[in-house]
């Protein structure tokens, strides 16, 4: 196979990745929905290859499971799961933030302010690019922890997070939660390099979604 095909196969592939992980992240591919290669292929507009090695990719992701035999399918979500994943975040975020936050100086400080203010200015309406700076955020502000593999498993956490924060997002009460006031509180205690009321408020604001995630009919034991 010449380079260029390769290349052309390559960039299938994570097209169609992109393409699928936000569409199960967001719902419109359900949790437990099968995920049938030519339907796929038919929204995509793209070949089968392409979306079998991306599913495998989210297989790893835990974003998919793959069924003996049969296929694919979204993974199913559950109220014991999300309380899985939020213990792990707050316990693993609030040590990478506070070793952050001891490791402080004027560069990271530079750097949570920019990112920041790059996510505010973005509608999130505007799925994919406020995703990507609102993770950015999130991570630049644990990124100052000297510990890669903390950072790893926190970024893995905060992928499986994200289909139960947009399904908490269709609680009938939660446009009333201040999301940005959330962000630049948890901001403003980093800055201050105050690691007791940040790692507050950052847990709180992981917190809060699970309370409105409860409320959700759409998760099982929820």
């Amino acid at each position: 196979m010449d380079t260029v095909a390769q290349s052309s196969i390559i960039s299938a592939t994570q097209t169609a990745y992109s393409a699928l992980r936000q569409m199960i992240v967001t719902g419109e591919l359900r949790p437990g929905e099968k995920l049938k290669i030519e339907n796929l292929k038919e929204r995509l507009e793209t070949g089968a290859s392409p979306i079998r090695e991306a599913l495998s990719l989210l297989v790893s992701d835990q974003l998919v499971e793959r069924l003996d035999q049969r296929g694919f399918r979204a993974a199913p979500v559950s109220h014991q799961n999300f309380s899985e994943i939020l213990m792990l975040r707050c316990a693993l975020e609030d040590m990478a933030l506070r070793q952050s936050i001891a490791h402080a100086d004027d560069a990271w400080e530079e750097t949570i302010v920019l990112a920041h203010h790059r996510m505010a200015r973005v509608d999130p309406a505007d799925i994919p690019v406020f995703e990507e700076l609102h993770k950015t955020f999130h991570m630049a502000m644990l990124a100052n922890c000297a510990s890669p593999i903390l950072l790893r498993y926190c970024s893995q956490l905060y992928d499986l997070n994200v289909r139960y924060r947009y399904l908490a997002g269709r609680s009938q009460n939660y446009g009333t939660r201040d999301v940005p006031g959330e962000h630049r509180e948890i901001l403003e205690a980093a800055v201050a390099r105050d690691a007791d009321l940040a790692s507050s408020r950052l847990r709180s604001h992981y917190q809060q979604t699970g309370e409105f995630l409860r409320q959700s009919s759409e998760v099982p034991g929820a």
